[in-house]
């Protein structure tokens, strides 16, 4: 399944050209065209799917396999100290296609958590009525 409208399904299919790094039967891996690092991927499934929530459960597995192998490779191949591997749904996703960021990273190297505004519960009241909710919606999902 593919969207022809979609960046990345153009990407995967060859009708615009990316510099590839990674492929087999279900995922699709290639330089970031605007990196923050150099070695900065992105691994992509190759059928068209928004976000983590619409993946298949059988297609988990070989995409986030192939995000271990990534982060390892990245690593060495970069000569990096670690690594940062992420991924947005909706909101903050440049194009709507599921995809996992590999980006090789040092200590000091500038990127500051990655920007987050970091707040905490008013109360241990708010904080387990989120558990609740959470907790609740897990529920519903299994049965």
């Amino acid at each position: 399944m593919t969207d022809e409208n979609c960046l990345f399904c153009r990407i995967v299919s060859g009708e615009v050209p990316a510099v590839m790094v990674y492929e087999d039967k279900n995922t699709f891996a290639f330089l970031d065209h605007r990196p923050l690092f150099p070695g900065h991927i992105l691994l992509v499934p190759r059928a068209h799917f928004e976000t983590l929530a619409d993946l298949p459960a059988e297609q988990v597995e070989p995409l986030f396999k192939n995000a271990q192998l990534l982060s390892r490779v990245v690593e060495e191949a970069m000569e990096a100290e670690g690594s940062f591997v992420a991924m947005n749904n909706r909101v903050s996703q440049s194009v709507p296609h599921l995809h996992v960021h590999i980006v090789p990273r040092r200590r000091k190297d500038g990127l500051k958590g990655f920007f987050w505004p970091r707040t905490k519960y008013k109360s241990e009241e708010e904080m387990e009525v989120t558990r609740q909710k959470i907790s609740s919606k897990i529920k519903q999902q299994k049965n």
